[in-house]
C-alpha cells in the first residue's frame, strides 16, 4: 500500500485544531468553579470562605502539634542512645529500662496528676485545681485536650530522662522509678504551672510577671538538672584524696547516634512550642539549628586549645548544650544572638562539667548540659531579646531560674531521702561493680562478650556500701 504524506501546513493546522479544542475542554471544566466564586461579594458567601479558612488553619495547628509532640518523644531514644553510650556496658540494659519507664510510667501519672496540676485553673498562681484525667477542662474543645496532654506529656518524659543520666550506674531500678513518677507528676508540673500555666487554663505567678521560656530552658532542662544532684557518686569514681576518676562510657558511636537524634527532636521541641503552623516556626528553627552548631564548636575549640586535641566527648555536649541554652529564647532572638547563646552555652558546658566534677559525679554532664546551660539560656532570653534590652526583664529571668532550684532541688532531695530510707536507693559495694543489667535485671546487653570478669558467676549476697 502506498503512504500518504501531508503537507507540513496541514500537520501544523491539525495540532493547532487539537490544542484549541483541549483548551476549551478544559475552560469548560473550571466553569462551575468560577461561577461559585463570582459572588463573593454575597457577606454569606464571605463568611463561609473566611470560616473555610480558619477551619484549615485549625487542622494545620493540630497537624503540626501532634507531629511535633512525635518529634519530642522521639528525643527519648536518644536519650537512651546518649546515656548508655556515655556509659559502662554493664548498665546498659538498666538505663533502655529507666529511660522506657520515664515515657510509659511518665505518661500515665501526667494524665492523672500532672497535666491538671500544671495546667488546670489556677490556685493563687501556684498549682491548678482541676484537669485531672483530662477532665473538667473548661471550654476547651476536647480535641484540642487531647493533641495538647501529648503535646506537653513528652516534655514532662523528658524532664525525667534528665535525671535518669546523671544517676546512672548506681541507683536501684525500684528507686528510680519511684522518683521518675514523682518528678513527671509533681516536680515538673507544678514549677510549669508557675511559667506555662496560661498555655491552657491556669496562669503562674511567675508567668505574671513576665518570665520568657518559649520552650522550656528552665522549666525542663533546669529542672531536670537540679534534680539530679541528689544523689551520690558511684563507687571509684573518687580517689581517697577526693581527686575525681575518669570513668569513662563504652560506646561514643552510640552516644553521638544519640546526639544526632536528640539535635532533629529538638525541632520538635522549639519550634513545636508554637502549637501552630505558622511562618513562626522558621526563625525557631534556624536559631535552633546555629546555636547547636555554634555550642559544638566553642566547646570542641576550648578542649583544643586548653588539652591540644579536640574532645569529642565535650563537642557531643557541646551540641546539647547549645540546643538547651537557646530553648528559651528560640523565639524572642535575632540569629547572631542566638549563635552568641548557643556559643557561650557550649563554654558553660566544659568549664561547668569540670568545675562539678569534683563535688558531684554525673556520666553524662547532664547537670552542666541541662541545670547551668538552662540557667544561662534563660537569662540570655532576657538580655538578648530583640524588643530590647531591659534590666528588669533580665531580674524576672533571674528570679525564674533562683525559683527552679529553689523548688525542684530541696523536694527531690526529699523523696531521694524517703525512698532511701523505705527501700535503699543506691546499689552500691560488690553488686555496683558487678553492674545493674545483672544485678537489677538478670540480663546483660551484649551476652557474647563479658562486662565484669566471669558473667557465669554466682552474684554477691552483700550490699554494703563503700566510700568515695
Amino acid at each position: 500500500m502506498a503512504s500518504v504524506s501531508l503537507p507540513p501546513q496541514k500537520i501544523l493546522a491539525f495540532g493547532m485544531r487539537i490544542r484549541t479544542f483541549v483548551l476549551a475542554v478544559v475552560g469548560l471544566l473550571f466553569v462551575p468553579i468560577g461561577a461559585a466564586a463570582m459572588p463573593l461579594s454575597d457577606p454569606a458567601n464571605v463568611a463561609e470562605a473566611l470560616q473555610s479558612a480558619e477551619q484549615t488553619q485549625t487542622n494545620l495547628d493540630y497537624v503540626w502539634t501532634i507531629l511535633a509532640a512525635a518529634l519530642v518523644f522521639f528525643m527519648q531514644a536518644g536519650f537512651a542512645l546518649l546515656e548508655s553510650g556515655f556509659s559502662r556496658a554493664k548498665n546498659a540494659v538498666n538505663i533502655i529500662m529507666k529511660n522506657v519507664m520515664d515515657a510509659s510510667a511518665g505518661a500515665l501519672v501526667f494524665f492523672a496528676v500532672g497535666f491538671g496540676l500544671m495546667f488546670g485553673t489556677s490556685w493563687g498562681g501556684l498549682i491548678g485545681t482541676d484537669g485531672f484525667f483530662l477532665t473538667g477542662t473548661g471550654d476547651q474543645p476536647q480535641t484540642w485536650v487531647y493533641a495538647f496532654y501529648f503535646f506537653q506529656a513528652v516534655f514532662a518524659a523528658t524532664a525525667a530522662t534528665i535525671v535518669s543520666g546523671a544517676v546512672a550506674e548506681r541507683i536501684k531500678f525500684s528507686g528510680y522509678l519511684i522518683f521518675s513518677v514523682t518528678i513527671t507528676g509533681l516536680i515538673y508540673p507544678v514549677f510549669g504551672a508557675w511559667a506555662w500555666g496560661g498555655l491552657f487554663n491556669g496562669s503562674g505567678w511567675l508567668e505574671a510577671l513576665g518570665f520568657i521560656d518559649f520552650a522550656g530552658s528552665t522549666v525542663v532542662h533546669s529542672v531536670g538538672g537540679w534534680a539530679a544532684l541528689a544523689v551520690g557518686p558511684r563507687v571509684g569514681k573518687y580517689a581517697d584524696d577526693g581527686t575525681p576518676r575518669s570513668i569513662p562510657g563504652h560506646s561514643l558511636p552510640l552516644a553521638a547516634l544519640g546526639v544526632f537524634i536528640l539535635w532533629l527532636g529538638w525541632f520538635g521541641f522549639n519550634a513545636g512550642s508554637t502549637t501552630a503552623g505558622s511562618i513562626a516556626i522558621a526563625k525557631i528553627a534556624m536559631n535552633t539549628f546555629v546555636a547547636a552548631g555554634a555550642g559544638a564548636v566553642a566547646a570542641m575549640a576550648i578542649t583544643w586549645i586548653d588539652g591540644g586535641t579536640p574532645d569529642a566527648t565535650m563537642t557531643l555536649n557541646g551540641v546539647l548544650g547549645g540546643l538547651v541554652g537557646i530553648t528559651a529564647g528560640c523565639a524572642a532572638l535575632t540569629p547572631p544572638y542566638a549563635i552568641l547563646t548557643g556559643a557561650i552555652a557550649g563554654a558553660v558546658v566544659v568549664y561547668g562539667t569540670r568545675a562539678l566534677e569534683w563535688y558531684v559525679d554525673d556520666p553524662v554532664g547532664a547537670i552542666a548540659v541541662h541545670g547551668l546551660a538552662g540557667a544561662w539560656g534563660t537569662i540570655a532570653a532576657g538580655l538578648f531579646n530583640s524588643a530590647g534590652f531591659s534590666l528588669s526583664q533580665v531580674g524576672v529571668q533571674v528570679v525564674g531560674v533562683a525559683a527552679a532550684f529553689l523548688w525542684t532541688f530541696p523536694v527531690s532531695y526529699l523523696v531521694f531521702s524517703i525512698v532511701d530510707a523505705a527501700i535503699g536507693i543506691r546499689l552500691n559495694g560488690k553488686k555496683e561493680t558487678v553492674g545493674l543489667d545483672r544485678m537489677e535485671h538478670d540480663v546483660e546487653a551484649y551476652p557474647e562478650f563479658t562486662t565484669d570478669g566471669d558473667r557465669q558467676a554466682p552474684a554477691p549476697e552483700t550490699d554494703e556500701v563503700v566510700a568515695r
